[in-house]
């Protein structure tokens, strides 16, 4: 039987929270900027990068590790 990695979820689970919350900032301060598309463009490969990292992470948690017999 296999266990739940706790730690893997609710680290993946915040790198999700994180990644949405810098990219809503970010997206606040993209009109003062002098070129707000890449600058956006950038913010999100970025967080598009740390939201993927932590679906992984999410999902190897729930896949889990073997419990010893």
């Amino acid at each position: 039987m296999r266990q739940k990695n706790m730690r893997f979820i609710i680290t993946g689970i915040a790198l999700v929270v994180l990644a949405a919350g810098f990219f809503l900032v970010m997206m606040g301060m993209a009109p003062q900027s002098n070129d707000p598309a890449t600058m956006m463009q950038t913010v999100g490969e970025a967080s598009g990068v740390v939201a993927g990292i932590g679906i992984v992470l999410t999902v190897l948690g729930f896949i889990g590790k073997k419990f010893p017999a």
